[in-house]
């Protein structure tokens, strides 16, 4: 089993910063690619960003040149910077990774969110 657990949000003013943190535990033989997704009040769940285990980053448009994407693969950590934050990025921002459990098994597993308000 492989648990994931997020930590670093909370209430950040307009234009202000937040680093959101992810630690994978459990089972883990190695992990493939991680990432971060969030969910807006009345909205579906939607990619942020994600990273490979090599480094190679993917962010969606509307966070690049804010947000920065990185991992510690020795630590099993996933990392998220958000500056210059805006209201409507108000949301449960949740971690995901595809481990893989023993070589060849592979399983996609989300932590349960940690929530990021941006408000004056």
């Amino acid at each position: 089993q492989v648990q994931l657990l997020e930590s670093g949000g909370g209430l950040v003013q307009p234009g202000g910063s937040l680093r959101l943190s992810c630690a994978a535990s459990g089972s883990i033989f190695s992990i493939n690619t991680m990432g971060w997704y969030r969910q807006a009040p009345g909205k579906e769940r939607a990619l942020v960003a994600t990273i490979t285990s090599s480094g190679f980053t993917i962010y969606t448009d509307s966070v690049k040149g804010r947000f920065t994407i990185s991992r510690d693969n020795a630590k099993n950590m996933v990392y998220l910077q958000m500056n210059s934050l805006r209201p409507e990025e108000t949301a449960l921002y949740y971690c995901t990774a595809n481990v893989e459990t023993t070589p060849g098994r592979n399983l996609r597993v989300w932590g349960q969110g940690t929530l990021v308000t941006v408000s004056s």
